[in-house]
């Protein structure tokens, strides 16, 4: 196996000095310096949203990444600090209430976890219909929905180095753990994909794996090499990393050791993907941000880039257009443009999927065909991902074109199917059949499917 410090054509890593990773939680809002000078109101603001929702900052993201002259409207500042509108004013109010009042820490807590309740914390079906069995026994941290993909949540994997405010898994971060997907156990793991040779593609996820060290990841991953996981192609390792702390690429102590893991692999044969997780081209503007995708792309692997369309952070044609330029400047493949998952502070982030799929085309416009592979808009619900494929007048009436892109049953997959035209939908479940149809051709099978798992 090549050392990394034999890929050519690199700027050498000693250009970067190691950095200590600080972190800032919701128990830490007053120690971060620079948000000081915002007004009281706004601070109480966000005291009282991150009593609710998870919150978590580093100082590279607060010093290296937000503008602090755009603020509030400096998107990476919306993408990581809460904000009033992110909770329903009824919400709100009662969470600001027991705040001026005093309340315990219980009694906030309890407040707390009845909201979390009502803002859909598991969508798609993700704890009801992809919990698979080995052995008749439900695997806890593993997921399973599509044929060809299995999912893993390694528990040293389940916090990020900041958190999205708009995050569709923020249930992970609330400390519930009756709301909590995570595994220990790799052997589990590694006999459930034994035992399905379908599987081609393992996605280990979060959270975020790139927090845990390199050793942790190395028990999970470095097993697929073994003759009897031929069937595994594909490792994909889904991750913000590459945004919120570059340095884990780089300089962290373990960085070496987890490039070499990344070469092992792709010497081994195994197609290495990184599914980094961009929302707007400012993440991707500093030198550590680049030079963690350039050692990674040394390795073999690839960097795949997907991201919601989010209101108050990216719901601008030019800033896509700009993202998935820059992309493709460093060897990154734009994969995915996602619409906003119905849970958590959606109120505050959906955009409609008219204007979603205008927002698409428009950015489309702009580049050249080698970033026209990010496909959207799409949504993960629970029958599949579905696809806005484009909008359209048949027989004089204004409809949506979908088609899935994945299926919980494969025959659904590039099946296209016609909804109403709606200038208000948000999601799937908003749409109506088109053209007389009284149901969409999937929801008969789809509710079976779902009684099945009852």
């Amino acid at each position: 196996m090549n050392s990394i410090v034999s890929f050519p054509n690199r700027i050498p890593t000693t250009e970067f000095e190691e950095r200590r990773f600080k972190v800032y939680t919701d128990r830490q809002l007053d120690k971060i310096e620079i948000i000081q000078n915002l007004p009281e109101e706004t601070l109480f603001e966000m005291k009282v949203v991150a009593s609710v929702l998870p919150f978590r900052v580093n100082e590279y993201v607060i010093n290296e990444l937000i503008n602090w002259d755009k603020v509030p409207n400096d998107p990476i500042y919306q993408l990581v600090f809460p904000q009033k509108g992110m909770l329903k004013d009824e919400h709100f109010e009662r969470m600001a209430k027991l705040h001026r009042e005093g309340a315990d820490k219980k009694e906030i807590q309890e407040a707390a976890k009845e909201i979390r309740d009502e803002l859909n914390p598991h969508p798609a079906g993700q704890m009801e219909m992809n919990m698979p069995e080995l052995d008749g026994e439900v695997l806890d941290g593993i997921q399973h929905k599509y044929r060809e993909t299995v999912l893993f949540f390694p528990s040293q994997g389940q916090t990020c180095h900041s958190y999205c405010t708009f995050c569709f898994r923020w249930a992970q971060f609330v400390g519930d753990k009756d709301l909590k997907m995570a595994s220990t156990d790799a052997e589990k793991m590694h006999g459930y994909l034994r035992n399905h040779t379908e599987v081609t593609d393992l996605l280990v996820t979060g959270g975020d794996p790139m927090v845990m060290k390199t050793k942790n990841l190395v028990q999970y991953l470095e097993p697929l090499l073994e003759p009897e996981f031929d069937h595994i192609q594909t490792i994909r390792i889904g991750t913000k990393a590459l945004t919120f702390w570059p340095y884990r690429f780089v300089t962290d102590k373990d960085a070496d050791e987890l490039i070499e893991l990344f070469a092992k692999l792709v010497d081994a044969g195994k197609h290495v993907a990184i599914m980094a997780h961009y929302n707007h081209w400012q993440e991707i503007s500093t030198d550590i941000a680049e030079e963690a995708i350039r050692r990674i792309r040394a390795t073999g692997a690839e960097i795949r880039a997907q991201g919601p369309l989010i209101k108050h952070v990216n719901d601008d044609a030019d800033a896509w257009a700009k993202l998935w330029k820059k992309e493709v400047k460093l060897g990154i493949i734009p994969y995915y443009m996602f619409v906003e998952r119905d849970t958590g502070a959606k109120n505050y982030f959906e955009v409609p999927l008219a204007e979603a799929y205008k927002i698409y085309r428009e950015a489309m416009k702009q580049v050249s065909g080698l970033a026209r592979t990010a496909r959207g808009p799409s949504m993960s619900a629970g029958p599949g991902k579905v696809e806005i494929q484009g909008i359209t007048e048949i027989k004089g009436e204004k409809v949506f074109v979908l088609r899935f892109l994945q299926g919980r049953n494969p025959d659904w997959v590039q099946r296209p199917f016609f909804a109403k035209y709606s200038e208000t939908a948000t999601w799937l479940h908003d749409l109506e059949p088109a053209l007389g149809e009284e149901k969409f051709f999937f929801e008969d099978e789809y509710a079976e499917m779902q009684k099945g798992n009852g």
